[in-house]
């Protein structure tokens, strides 16, 4: 499959889950709206945070060597929640997932099959909850930048944090480190000014309509991350899995127990300096690394190691993350444009996509 390296340049890119914390070991909760108590007109910032706070959930994820905390969303009122892996990453090992409501029921979740790392999103469900709340999901596709959001969630386990801000760019293209060592994620992301902390990861971030356009994942921080001496909080740059995406991937993990998704075939190469994203040569191959997989659509297409891919279809290729998330949009067996340079030449090709788990099947 297609591979990566992480976000540089002096700033770190991560999931919260790194940092979730919690405040004296149990959630700070703040008063929520009632039903009725607002009369603000639709699409003002109170007006939507009354529509989606009820669908809107903390989730603690205990293990015996640490307690974690995020959030999630309702997305079938038959217990269904949609959140971030990372946030129940730990609970693989062996962990608990305790899941609280705005109307302070707790209750036991389970993770619905297999949560994909990749894409950093995750599925849980809790059984003999009666009168969940489903939020309603909007078209991410639709957004613009500038078009106002609010972000809520449980920052630093303060449940039911509503904040405010705009859509500040689409298809920016984030990795995340994921939820265990060695994992990473590849998002095509929403950034947004809205304030979003440690704890948010796994919430909604709604639109003026109260529509879930995309689920709060990573931030930016100043000084390479939580751990390296600088600014730790909110930066006014935070990232969010467009919720088209989010959609297909959970109706994957719900009706069939897994993710799949479109690959090319090749292994890129982390430290091209260069524009474009760059398949490796033989002599960067390790631990039985391929630079272009046999039998995978970028060998039946012809591409070759060392090639520098440029664009596929109508959107320029600037780096290997970008190649990545480009290619995680398009649907399994699409046939996309390759424009490649080797050597002097450039050249286009058709590509035909499989999916990861064919390539892995060979």
């Amino acid at each position: 499959g297609l591979v990566a390296g992480l976000v540089g340049g002096g700033v770190g890119w991560f999931a919260s889950s790194q940092t979730n914390e919690r405040i004296g070991g149990s959630y700070v909760e703040l008063p929520t709206a009632q039903k009725g108590t607002t009369d603000r007109p639709p699409g003002t910032v109170a007006s939507i945070a009354e529509a989606v706070l009820p669908a809107v959930v903390s989730i603690s994820v205990s293990t015996e060597s640490e307690e974690d905390t995020g959030s999630g969303f309702v997305i079938r009122p038959d217990g269904y929640i949609l959140t971030n892996h990372h946030v129940v990453a730990s609970a693989l090992d062996g962990g608990t997932i305790e899941v609280r409501f705005p109307d302070a029921r707790t209750a036991t979740a389970k993770i619905v099959g297999q949560p994909d790392a990749q894409s950093d999103l995750a599925v849980i469900k809790v059984d003999g909850m009666s009168g969940l709340v489903a939020a309603r999901l909007g078209n991410s596709d639709s957004v613009v930048v500038g078009d106002p959001v609010v972000a809520i969630g449980s920052p630093l386990g303060l449940a039911g944090t509503v904040t405010s801000g705009i859509i500040s760019a689409k298809d920016r293209p984030v990795t995340a480190g994921g939820g265990r060592e060695g994992e990473s994620s590849f998002i095509n992301a929403l950034q947004t000014d809205a304030a979003i902390n440690p704890g948010n990861s796994g919430g909604p971030l709604v639109n003026g309509r109260g529509e879930v356009i995309g689920v709060n994942s990573a931030i930016a921080t100043l000084g390479g991350g939580p751990f390296g001496g600088g600014q730790q909080g909110n930066i006014g740059l935070g990232f969010a899995i467009p919720i088209n995406q989010a959609k297909n991937i959970a109706e994957q993990i719900i009706n069939k127990g897994r993710a799949v998704h479109p690959v090319l075939g090749v292994s890129l190469d982390p430290t091209y300096q260069g524009v474009g994203a760059r398949i490796i040569d033989d002599s960067q191959a390790r631990g039985g690394q391929r630079p272009v997989l046999p039998g995978s659509p970028a060998e039946k297409a012809g591409l070759q190691p060392g090639d520098v891919i440029v664009q596929v279809d109508d959107r320029r290729i600037t780096t290997s993350t970008e190649l990545v998330v480009t290619i995680r949009d398009k649907a399994p067996g699409s046939t996309v444009k390759i424009t490649y340079k080797r050597g002097s030449e450039t050249r286009t090709v058709d590509v035909t996509l499989a999916t990861d788990a064919q390539l892995n099947q060979r």
